[in-house]
Order: structure tokens, then C-alpha cells, then sequence
């Protein structure tokens, strides 16, 4: 099995910063990152396999968190990078987390935003709990039915603009990949306890970012936290789970604060939490 096409988006020159966007994305929710950084950084973008202009593979198998992690070395490797910074929001924050799992020989420092929480129960990211329902409700009704039921619908925050421009990009969207990505990947997370376990002995320089009404997020910081590995916790209180979009001057400045810690001559990566602003 040949692997699909990404469609790939580079800008800026300096040190590569690699970031991936969350499930039902596409590279245009990481613009306001890239605008914010490309004046000093590389920043790759990608629309992640089976999302809007990258190619979706028939197969259940092309699927999987393993493959998504995957394909952050193929992006590094198309723009020639062997190192990089490589972070994500939510679904792509745990394939990041996974290729940093992989390769820590090619990773510089990691960004964790919106780390969707697989536990069982209301403390579950919203796609990660109704994952199962969500797929079922594609296949019988459709993406547009499933969508304003799980997605811009009531109960989901957005206002009739945000609901509209949701909607506009849910729908690019081939409807077998997000099937198979709600059942073989965001239905079959690892629990926090376990990835953080993986990662800690890595002793990865990592931003952690999260909304301070996520509370999925939060509760999956304090397992990373409680392992006593170093951890920069950034909580931008009054956003949600999309907290680039949400709140994109703090996200930026966290981001920013935290790159520039890795370069030389920058002060090493705090662990003690912060709210607001990046320390």
C-alpha cells in the first residue's frame, strides 16, 4: 500500500517548526500560527491524510494513529528537515506526541495544544466520547446531518458565522476517512496515563497549551504534569478546545516564548504551570 499524497504547505525560512491541525481540519486552521511565525521560523502545515486536499486512502488500515504520526517524518523529510520543533491541536498533538514517541532523535522541542483526553466518561474530548456515534451517524445520514449534530449544531458554543465557516470546511471533507479516523484512532486513544508514561523519559523540552474551559485538556496536563517531567503548561482561560482559533494572541505569544527558548543563548523551559500568557 502506496502512502497518500499530502498536500503541504511551507513558509518562512529558519528553524523548522512542524504543526498539525485537529481531526476535521485542514492546514487553514494553522494560518494565524504561520503568519505569527514564518518572520523567524520554517513553519510546515499539512491537511492530514483523508482531510480536504490531501488524499484519502480506501483502506481501513491507511488509518491509524501510528500512520499519522508517520507522516510528520514524511513532511520533514520532503522540506529536508532532520530535526524540528513538531507540535499539533488535539488529534494532531497526540501524532505529534507519537512521532516524538518514534523519533526523539529528530525532535528539538514538542507543542501539545488541546490534548484531547480518551478517558470514558464526561471528561472525554467531545470527539474522542461520541466517536462511535459520530461515524455511525455518517454512514446512515450523511456528512451534513452528522456534522449539525456533533459538530455546529446546538450545545456546540458556535455563533450562526462560526457555525457557517465550521460547516464550510467540515464538508470537504471524503466521508469514509473521517469514518475510519472516528473509529480506529479517536475511539481507540491511549489513556493519558499511558502516553505520559512514554513520554517522560524522553525528557523533551514540550509547551503545553490548553483553553481554560477544556476540561479534557486540563485533566490530561495534570497526568503529563504529575510524572515531575519538565512541562510548560500555558492555560488561556475563556477559550475552548480550539484554542488557536479561540484566543490566537495568547496561543501565539505561548508559542512564541517557547521557541525561543530553544534557540541559543534562550532561557531553559520552565515546568511550573502558568495561566494566561506563557511565562
Amino acid at each position: 500500500m502506496s502512502e497518500p499524497r499530502l498536500h503541504v504547505e511551507a513558509r518562512g525560512e529558519g528553524p523548522v517548526v512542524a504543526l498539525a491541525h485537529g481531526f476535521a481540519g485542514s492546514a487553514r486552521n494553522l494560518r494565524g500560527q504561520v503568519r505569527a511565525l514564518s518572520d523567524a521560523y520554517r513553519v510546515l502545515t499539512w491537511d492530514a491524510r483523508g482531510h480536504a486536499r490531501s488524499e484519502a486512502p480506501t483502506e481501513p488500515t491507511a488509518y491509524s494513529l501510528e500512520t499519522l504520526a508517520g507522516d510528520f517524518g514524511r513532511v520533514l523529510d520532503g522540506a529536508g528537515a532532520e530535526r524540528a520543533v513538531v507540535g499539533g491541536l488535539s488529534l494532531g498533538a497526540v501524532s505529534a506526541l507519537g512521532f516524538a514517541i518514534a523519533h526523539p532523535e529528530r525532535v528539538r522541542g514538542l507543542v501539545l495544544a488541546a490534548f484531547p483526553a480518551a478517558r470514558r466518561g464526561a471528561r472525554a474530548s467531545g470527539a474522542v466520547r461520541d466517536a462511535g456515534a459520530f461515524a455511525d451517524a455518517i454512514e446512515r445520514r450523511g456528512l451534513e446531518a452528522a456534522g449539525a449534530e456533533h459538530v455546529w449544531g446546538p450545545g456546540s458554543g458556535l455563533d450562526r458565522q462560526g457555525a457557517a465557516l465550521v460547516r464550510q470546511g467540515f464538508l470537504e471533507h471524503p466521508p469514509h476517512a473521517l469514518v475510519q479516523l472516528l473509529r480506529r484512532v479517536l475511539a481507540r486513544l491511549p489513556e493519558p496515563e499511558a502516553l505520559a508514561s512514554r513520554w517522560a523519559p524522553l525528557e523533551l523540552p514540550t509547551l503545553w497549551i490548553a483553553g481554560g474551559e477544556d476540561a479534557g485538556a486540563l485533566a490530561a496536563g495534570d497526568v503529563f504534569a504529575a510524572t515531575g517531567a519538565p512541562l510548560r503548561r500555558v492555560v488561556v482561560e475563556g477559550a475552548g478546545h480550539v484554542v488557536n482559533l479561540a484566543a490566537p494572541e495568547a496561543f501565539n505569544a505561548a508559542l512564541r516564548d517557547f521557541l525561543a527558548s530553544l534557540e541559543p543563548g534562550g532561557q531553559a523551559h520552565a515546568g511550573r504551570p502558568t495561566r494566561g500568557d506563557a511565562d
